[in-house]
């Protein structure tokens, strides 16, 4: 599932086409929004919150998620869409205020819906703070983990704790940490584990090869996360895997150095 960079990358490359747009063309191709239409409105900006895309139209947000699969790409209107037209949930065709005519489409979207923006807490108030955000109040987020009695790797994945962080990056945070996946959120250290978590969302917050390690070459770009059975970089002990979920229907794959995470 993309994390809060590559959510927050693809809400930039909506928002530099449409931001300010007015718009020509806007399908929905679910059943509980098909017949809405938006032409001849304004986009006044695309953004991301946590793993979640808020298309801000007039009075309206246009909300997606792109779960696993999902991608919303950037087309020149009449350009040959890249992913099958079967797969497109959203098209969204749009002139800008230079008069450029763009056409995006999202293929593979979930949780499609349109809400009056003075409803959208309705869709994303149950989330934490997000770090790539202008309001990131790490303060908030810290209270939250810290409070939180479940294995801090569950925690941390918890959008209602922090929005954003996805399972390579809580991997990688514990690790760098020193943390076991399964000791409880609130007897760690709280604060450095959401200050760490957030820098290193920031750092990959522009970059398309993400890395935890400073190195984006294949294979050398994480401590931890994919890296089961192999020599930890840092001690050279052997990295274990396993799961953990908030229940057995959300587990999710866990990979620890036994001698830097304790």
């Amino acid at each position: 599932m993309p994390e809060g960079d590559t959510v927050y990358r693809t809400a930039k490359r909506l928002n530099d086409a449409l931001a300010g747009a007015v718009v020509t063309r806007f399908e929905l191709r679910v059943p509980q929004a098909a017949v809405l239409d938006l032409s001849g409105e304004t986009v006044h900006d695309v953004v991301s919150r946590g793993k979640h895309l808020l298309h801000h139209i007039d009075g309206y947000t246009l909300h997606s998620h792109l779960k696993m699969e999902g991608a919303w790409h950037v087309y020149r209107r009449g350009s040959r869409w890249q992913a099958p037209a079967f797969k497109a949930r959203a098209v969204i065709g749009a002139t800008a205020p230079d008069g450029t005519e763009w056409e995006t489409v999202g293929f593979d979207l979930a949780d499609i819906k349109v809400v009056r923006t003075v409803d959208e807490d309705t869709i994303v108030g149950h989330l934490g703070p997000d770090p790539l955000s202008a309001d990131w109040d790490a303060a908030e987020a810290t209270r939250r983990l810290g409070a939180d009695e479940r294995p801090v790797h569950v925690a941390l994945l918890d959008q209602r704790n922090v929005a954003g962080f996805g399972n390579e990056f809580v991997n990688e945070i514990l690790f760098v940490r020193g943390i076991l996946p399964t000791t409880p959120a609130n007897e760690i250290d709280a604060a450095a584990a959401i200050d760490v978590g957030a820098r290193m969302l920031l750092a990959n917050r522009d970059r398309s090869g993400r890395t935890f390690t400073g190195d984006a070459r294949a294979g050398r770009s994480t401590w931890v996360y994919g890296r089961e059975g192999r020599a930890c970089r840092r001690c050279g002990a052997i990295i274990r895997a396993g799961s953990l979920g908030a229940d057995a229907t959300r587990e999710r794959n866990t990979f620890w150095c036994p001698n830097c995470q304790r």
